[in-house]
């Protein structure tokens, strides 16, 4: 067999005897030949161009050979203390297996005597200098045993002069280096292993936990992440580092780092949307946070609105922000969206699952109860319908362009990821929700948990129990978004809600509308209804000209075919209606149809109520009054009224609810 080494440095730390002097070749032939030699026996040993060849004539015998295998079949069992012997008489007969002294360096290293592991390592150099595994643990002896610093790097560098590649042998050196407390040389390592290979979780795993202990919060988090997103489900020590990840996402947000970016974003849309934003709690709200945008609430600001009880409202208020700034952007370019249902869409929805309806009735919930729960369904998800699509596009946004905000994130979505799985898998709601908007509410939620998946490393799939079926249609709704992404143009956001509703069966549930064209609409029935309110009898206007104006307008709605005038009264209704309790417009409710025991005349004017001070009815006003309040308080008795005005409550609830 021939062995090579080369001459230099290493050469002497193998061979302290040839005593840091590279230019006697007689000493180097010499050491070699005497260390080389078994028996009588002697090698032939040369140097050529800066190498020196050791050509030995003997070999292992094949039964000197079986024992080294059966050892290292020991070794993997674990059983040392059987292998040991049989190395050790191996080594005795000039075994030329490097391994072999490898692994007796290995065995005295766990028995505490790190001198003898030392002397049968450089064994083990010495018949193979590029023996990998000895390198590494010379280094790490010295390192940790030896605080040799120096001594450790000589081989550190060598293994990886051996092999530059092997990121493997550079996470250990480091692995070592961070456990001795070198934080400096240990991140070299950590960062060239990542370098080579970005998909090995154990380097930024590492860089985690050092930029922690530097109070490097942000890179923890994002090296942790990394590590995350790299590391399988079933590997040991995922759990670990999903640990850290909260843990070190947890600190990030009592930092105050998520305050700046949303105050700073905040003045940006005040300035570009010319309108200033009102951040304000609300423990009554029943999501994590809603926007009010100033022209749907007529306010003169736009309002955010966060619920406190959930974890980092940083997050909740910027996705919010984020809404306001599509908005924006889209009005811009006249193009902006909104998301409307009327009453028939309400209607038609609820007898599509009135087979639900009736089945909660036998379980011996009331009418009323059951519409409630109904309604709650078809209001539940349209918002699913119409805020998935969107936030994709928010969090995909926020993600790249505010890095300081994405530990706030990871646990603001874990927190709405847990909601969402519980909402679609709770025994109780399973067990009495429509069966087709379940399905759906599910496919729109797993869209959402594949890209928190990607974002952040956790995948929350099988928690939702989908069916294949509901699995595959989420992914294409995903590879969907995906293609979106990066490239959003203004407004597209609703042609995804749009496509995934159609996809879904459930675009008959609302309709989406251009902005302007919804405005000038309710402009024109705005400044009708004040007219109607400040001069009932038309005693302040030019009547040809009113007479003029009116005409024009119920032209307009000819095809409709709505008394516009009650349609106009009940959505003023809807407005008057909105900040009170259930009991106390059932209470209006009451009055009304008291006071209107022997009939309303719709022309009759100075109709009053206890209940509504100072205010004066005509008879199509208080008609309009007497159908909202018992449509909204008591709707299984509306029908009971008789009152022929299903359709202009149909349109005031049109003018009245844009969610967009």
């Amino acid at each position: 067999m021939r062995l090579i080494h080369k001459l230099d440095d290493f050469l002497l730390t193998m061979f302290p005897a040839l005593t840091g002097n590279l230019s006697n070749n007689d000493l180097i032939i010499k050491t070699l030949q005497h260390y080389y030699s078994f028996e009588n026996v002697q090698p032939k040993v040369y140097i050529q161009n800066d190498f020196v060849f050791i050509d030995i004539d003997f070999l292992s015998t094949v039964t000197l050979e079986a024992d080294f295998k059966k050892a290292v079949s020991l070794c993997e069992k674990g059983n040392f203390a059987e292998a040991k012997p049989i190395l050790l008489n191996l080594i005795a007969q000039k075994t030329t297996q490097s391994e072999c002294y490898r692994i007796v360096g290995q065995i005295f290293s766990e028995e505490g005597n790190q001198d003898q592991a030392i002397n049968y390592l450089i064994d083990a150099l010495r018949w193979d200098s590029k023996n990998g595994y000895a390198l590494l643990m010379m280094g790490n002896i010295f390192s940790k045993f030896k605080n040799d610093l120096p001594t450790a790097m000589k081989y550190y560098d060598q293994a990886l002069a051996v092999n530059p590649n092997d990121y493997i042998t550079m996470n250990n050196i480091g692995e070592n280096l961070m456990q001795q407390g070198k934080f400096e040389e240990a991140k070299k390592y950590f960062h060239q292993s990542l370098a080579i290979n970005q998909a090995f979780p154990n380097a930024p795993f590492a860089l985690g936990i050092i930029a922690e202990m530097e109070n490097d919060l942000l890179n923890a988090f994002e090296y942790t992440i990394l590590a995350l997103k790299n590391t399988k489900e079933q590997a040991p020590f995922y759990q670990k580092i999903v640990k850290q990840a909260f843990e070190i996402a947890q600190k990030n947000s009592v930092s105050g780092m998520g305050k700046k970016s949303f105050t700073n974003y905040r003045h940006k849309l005040e300035f570009v949307g010319a309108r200033e934003i009102v951040v304000k709690e609300d423990d009554t709200l029943k999501t994590a946070a809603k926007i009010e945008l100033a022209e749907n609430y007529h306010t003169a600001k736009h309002f955010v609105k966060f619920n406190p009880s959930y974890p980092c409202v940083e997050h909740l208020i910027m996705h919010e922000l984020v809404h306001l700034d599509f908005v924006i952007e889209a009005r811009k370019q006249d193009l902006n969206l909104l998301f409307t249902s009327d009453g028939s869409q309400k209607n038609n929805f609820l007898k599509t699952i009135d087979a639900t309806l009736q089945n909660l009735q036998k379980l011996g919930y009331s009418k009323e109860a059951a519409l409630q729960f109904g309604l709650g369904i078809f209001d539940g998800i349209n918002l699913q319908a119409y805020n998935t699509p969107i936030d994709l596009l928010i969090e995909n946004f926020l993600h790249q362009a505010f890095a300081d905000l994405r530990p706030y994130q990871f646990l603001s979505c874990y927190r709405l990821m847990t909601e969402a799985i519980k909402a679609v898998t709770q025994k109780e709601i399973v067990a009495i929700a429509p069966q087709h908007i379940l399905s759906c509410s599910k496919i729109y939620s797993i869209t959402l948990a594949m890209q928190f998946r990607d974002l952040y490393g956790i995948d929350l799939l099988k928690e939702f129990k989908a069916t294949v079926l509901e699995l595959k249609q989420a992914q294409i709704f995903y590879d969907e978004f995906l293609e979106y992404k990066n490239d959003r143009q203004a407004a597209e956001e609703y042609e995804l809600v749009q496509h995934w509703a159609d996809d879904l069966k459930l675009s008959q549930n609302f309709d989406l509308i251009f902005e302007t064209e919804y405005r000038n609409k309710r402009t024109d029935i705005d400044n009708l209804l004040e007219s109607i309110e400040n001069d009932p009898f038309d005693l302040d206007s030019d009547q040809s000209l009113k007479e003029k104006d009116m005409t024009d307008f119920q032209k307009s709605q000819e095809d409709v075919g709505v008394n516009m005038a009650v349609a106009m009264y009940m959505l003023e209704a809807l407005q008057y209606f909105e900040p009170k309790p259930q009991e106390e417009i059932k209470k209006i409710a009451f009055e009304i149809a008291m006071l209107g025991t022997h009939g309303f005349t719709p022309t009759k004017q100075g109709y009053k109520l206890a209940s509504i001070d100072q205010k004066e009815f005509s008879g199509y006003h208080i008609l309009a009054y007497y159908y909202v309040s018992f449509a909204l308080a008591i709707p299984e008795m509306l029908t009971q009224l008789e009152l022929p005005y299903d359709k202009e409550y149909q349109m005031a609830l049109t003018m009245y609810n844009p969610i967009g």
